[in-house]
């Protein structure tokens, strides 16, 4: 049975998920309110939480452990990770910001304050709130920016560095550096983006 589950990974992660699913029926059988609509952002809060571990726990993979040491790689050994990991974590990668992304501005919206956040507390705000919905946006705009990175910076760029768009040899080293260049932007902005996320909730909820 354990081979069966973790061995396969479609397996394990459909497993994992019928277990978190569970959870979350018993998180709503004992709330008491029942399935309201705390219960349903708890739900989003959720899906968004896991996204952004997908994208940010990747992002993190690329700067603090590929970037750095793939230079060591000895050459032929190289076209090992272009071919069969990078498109794979990049696939994941991109995938997971929009999911975090789209989910975050659900959670903003289904807890009232996207408009709020958006507009870094200038709209719709009550005296003396301002400021805390514009720490929130912050890192709201950090994480849409970051998002707009992936998609339209780095992975455009990575499709000509894997291969998967033909161009010659100085337009792929041109575009391996403005990848890279956008990823390290990313990292730099996940420090005040996850920062704002973690400090709202836990002082403001």
């Amino acid at each position: 049975m354990g081979n069966f589950l973790l061995l396969n990974f479609r397996n394990c992660i459909i497993a994992g998920l019928i277990l978190a699913l569970i959870m979350i029926w018993g998180f709503g059988m004992h709330n008491p309110n029942g399935y309201d609509q705390t219960f349903w952002i708890a739900v989003v809060r959720w899906i968004h939480v896991f996204f952004g571990i997908l994208w940010i726990g990747l992002l993190y993979y690329f700067n603090f452990v590929a970037a750095r040491k793939t230079p060591e790689i000895p050459a032929e050994l190289r076209p090992a990770l272009s071919k069969y990991i990078t498109p794979e974590a990049l696939f994941w990668f991109r995938w997971g910001a929009l999911g975090t992304v789209l989910a975050g501005l659900l959670l903003a919206y289904l807890r009232g304050y996207i408009v709020q956040t958006l507009t870094l507390g200038f709209v719709g705000t009550e005296p003396g709130a301002h400021a805390q919905f514009a720490l929130m946006g912050i890192g709201m705009w950090l994480a849409i920016i970051m998002f707009l990175n992936v998609w339209g910076i780095i992975w455009p760029n990575q499709k000509i560095v894997l291969g998967i768009k033909e161009a010659d040899a100085d337009a792929k080293a041109k575009a391996a550096r403005i990848a890279s260049l956008a990823s390290r932007t990313n990292t730099l902005l996940s420090l005040p983006m996850l920062t704002s996320m973690a400090m709202y909730q836990t002082l403001f909820g």
